[in-house]
């Protein structure tokens, strides 16, 4: 058992423990801090189930992207089990509550063909430069360990991520039943999760704290990784 207490951070699509190295430095003297990847699961359930298998009693859960999406899922089956305090604190950022549009599949679906045919690189080529501030989309330093990250996926482990989000729960309604402290966080340059969805989930859940992190895209924590991770230390590590 971790004498700390422990914090999980659950990565977005196509993504790992990566995206987190900064953050895991950084609160490593006052959190144990996990994050485990979703490669190889196609929905939210089997994602929560995952992280729930490595749980311990009481835990703290910060979720990025499609992982605040499977941080939610473990809100809801709590709530489900009554046993919602097993969540001590919750962290939300780059992500959202909303299910998926109804064109979401058909639209995604090109990315998935195009991994098939040309390789995670490619994919990479055009998924990776929109979910970017503009002061990062040019930096080849900045995007290479992005990059070598993307190729640790498969295609069949994206194929199987977009059918997780494409099949995602609407978590709109479990966000006002959310009782423990909750900070949301958004890059003030995220056009993928936007600001304004993110002031909508803050003001949904009672007494959340909001902050907007300026030149950031979704990648707030690589992006701004200075400031996303006094921001985890100010309300995880209180």
């Amino acid at each position: 058992m971790s004498a700390k207490p422990v914090l999980f951070i659950l990565p977005g699509l196509l993504c790992d423990e990566t995206c987190f190295t900064h953050q895991k430095a950084g609160l490593s003297d006052a959190l144990d801090v996990r994050s485990p990847h979703f490669r190889g699961f196609d929905s939210m359930a089997a994602m929560a189930a995952h992280v729930l298998a490595d749980a311990p009693e009481r835990f703290m859960l910060a979720g990025f992207s499609m992982g605040g999406r499977v941080a939610l899922e473990i809100m809801a089956q709590m709530m489900r089990a009554g046993t919602p305090e097993r969540v001590q604190k919750l962290c939300l950022f780059d992500t959202g509550a909303t299910p998926e549009p109804a064109d979401g599949a058909q639209k995604r679906q090109p990315l998935v063909d195009l991994a098939y045919a040309k390789g995670m690189d490619a994919l990479t080529d055009i998924w990776l430069p929109p979910m970017l501030g503009p002061s990062r989309r040019d930096d080849a330093a900045f995007k290479a360990p992005i990059y070598e990250m993307i190729r640790r996926s498969s295609p069949a482990d994206h194929e199987k991520q977009i059918r997780a989000l494409v099949t995602r729960p609407d978590y709109q309604q479990l966000l006002p039943k959310i009782a423990c402290p909750t900070l949301v966080v958004c890059g003030a340059d995220d056009a993928w999760s936007t600001p304004e969805h993110h002031r909508a989930m803050a003001a949904a859940i009672p007494g959340a704290q909001l902050e907007i992190i300026p030149d950031a895209g979704h990648f707030v924590s690589m992006e701004q990784p200075e400031a996303f991770t006094r921001a985890l230390r100010k309300f995880f590590a209180a």
